[in-house]
């Protein structure tokens, strides 16, 4: 049985509309696990929506519907944009599941049997953008002298009866966990910061809240249901059986979020489970912000795009291969049309694209089938050389989630072929020596089928397309398939014709009414 893998993606709050923040997070997510199925390993990968929580109801209220109406309607607008998206999930999670509310009932009872829960009453800053609780030492001042929480938002005062974690028990163990395992969080720098964090001293964590009843109930505690983030974690375990399922996928290899929740992610989750007696994720991941035009997207500055609306003017690979190559994984990015226009015609349809169009096209013209293998030369071996360093640095940057790095290795590939047929010149030899011809063209077939391979996590579409055009069966097209000498001799054997591709990557035109 193949060795399970389990990616999650932080689940996206709808009481808004997508955005292309949310679009990035998924599609490298997707891009991942799109990997780890190609080397082999059994590839859970869960993605989803938080629904519940006090930011719903006010939502609700504002609109004048009912708050499950309103959570169905948002969350089937963040499955719409994965699905657009050409993301791959294995489960899209509603934490109004029936099974999410029983696993998040099981972990109160567990950390309540540890002794780790207690009422009391709060009193303290809350902000309900954020849904957390902020102690006084944490706070900012904004214009005006007002209170904000370190992330900017509005924070209130707020008194209630409420149940407490005690979060202060596991300063310890966790800053143990940290030393002993410094993969826990990436990248560096998001794991220096949660270390001083933790090494300032935690406070018990209000748990529940009375003053609204959209939630998961507390057990044996009427009035009272889960402060959102015990509620919104717990959805890595559903997804993997917990409590009742078998639970082959926990623990999870990678929490993929972005860096303003990895406190929740990296101190609150493992001190739940901790507590609960669970085995802990292997790795959570902070990635950085995505800006526009180096601005952070904001309502009120108007520069939100719809990540649908990016698609439909690029393409969606376009836009995947785009966020992929230009972001370095794990830093704030930024966008322009301009730039995915940019980019996407230099190297995925100039480059890559017009490799395999302009190949294919001769073959299919001039011999309406793959060639023979000719008469070869020391250059044939070189570029293949190449190729497979290409390959192989695109696979170990991925594996260690260096995803711009992986594909910049790969495109060094795409331009040592673009080098070799400018240099070999298979048009001029069909005239003067077709034997040679042949086997430029066979170089460049097994060359194209290799790097198609390596960048289909990327752009599965486009990739998946030369494939086709060349005969690649869908079973064969994963890490192993790189290193298969046989399979060109195997496609010979079939007899089958070339037909004349269509172009897999077709070049952008910057679309006027996209800023």
């Amino acid at each position: 049985m193949a060795e399970p893998f389990y990616i999650t993606t932080a689940i996206s709050y709808p009481n808004g509309r997508p955005h292309i923040g949310h679009a990035y997070e998924a599609i490298a997510a997707d891009a991942i696990a799109r990997f780890q199925r190609q080397a082999g390993r059994d590839v859970r990968f869960q993605t989803g929506t938080d629904e519940h929580g006090l930011k719903m109801v006010q939502t609700a209220r504002d609109r004048g519907v009912e708050v499950a109406d309103l959570a169905a309607e948002m969350s089937s607008l963040f499955r719409a944009m994965c699905d657009d998206l050409n993301v791959s999930y294995d489960r899209f999670i509603r934490t109004t599941d029936a099974d999410h509310y029983v696993a998040s009932q099981a972990i109160w009872r567990a950390m309540e049997a540890a002794g780790d829960l207690y009422l009391d009453r709060y009193e303290g800053w809350y902000s309900v953008r954020d849904e957390a609780f902020y102690d006084e030492k944490e706070l900012v001042v904004g214009e005006g002298g007002q209170k904000l929480s370190p992330q900017g938002t509005p924070v209130t005062w707020t008194a209630e009866e409420t149940w407490f974690f005690r979060l202060s028990k596991y300063q310890q163990p966790l800053l143990d966990l940290y030393a002993a395992n410094p993969d826990f969080i990436r990248p560096d720098a998001r794991r220096n910061e949660i270390m001083r964090f933790v090494e300032g001293g935690l406070s018990d964590l209000s748990v529940s809240r009375t003053s609204f009843d959209w939630g998961v109930p507390v057990p044996g505690s009427p009035g009272h249901v889960m402060y959102v983030w015990v509620d919104a974690l717990t959805n890595y375990l559903t997804g993997a059986g917990y409590p009742d399922g078998d639970q082959r996928y926990w623990p999870a290899d990678l929490h993929l979020i972005g860096k303003d929740i990895v406190r929740f992610h990296a101190v609150y989750w493992p001190a739940f489970l901790l507590s609960a007696g669970i085995a802990l994720p292997k790795s959570v991941f902070g990635h950085g912000f995505l800006l526009h035009r180096g601005e952070k997207m904001s309502k009120s500055v108007g520069n939100v795009v719809d990540p649908g609306d990016l698609a439909k003017a690029f393409g969606v690979d376009a836009l995947r291969y785009f966020l992929l190559r230009d972001v370095s994984f794990g830093q704030d990015g930024s966008y322009s049309a301009e730039a995915i226009v940019t980019r996407v015609n230099a190297e995925l349809a100039n480059s890559f694209g017009n490799l395999a169009q302009r190949t294919l096209s001769f073959v299919a013209k001039n011999l309406g089938a793959l060639p023979e293998a000719g008469r070869a030369e020391e250059a044939d071996g070189l570029l293949m050389e190449e190729v497979f360093v290409a390959a192989a640095g695109l696979k170990t940057a991925f594996g260690d989630l260096m995803l711009s790095q992986g594909i910049e290795a790969w495109m060094r590939g795409v331009f040592a072929c673009n080098q070799y047929i400018d240099a070999q010149a298979p048009w001029t030899l069909r005239k003067t020596d077709p034997e040679r011809m042949h086997a430029v063209l066979r170089t460049l077939v097994r060359a194209i089928r290799i790097l198609a391979i390596a960048i289909l996590p990327v752009v599965p579409r486009g990739a998946g397309a030369i494939l086709d055009q060349l005969g690649v069966e869908p079973d064969a097209r994963d890490h192993a398939a790189i290193d298969d000498d046989g399979w060109y001799q195997r496609r010979i054997a079939t007899g089958l014709p070339l037909a004349a591709p269509s172009p897999a990557f077709p070049r952008l035109e910057l679309p006027v009414e996209v800023a």
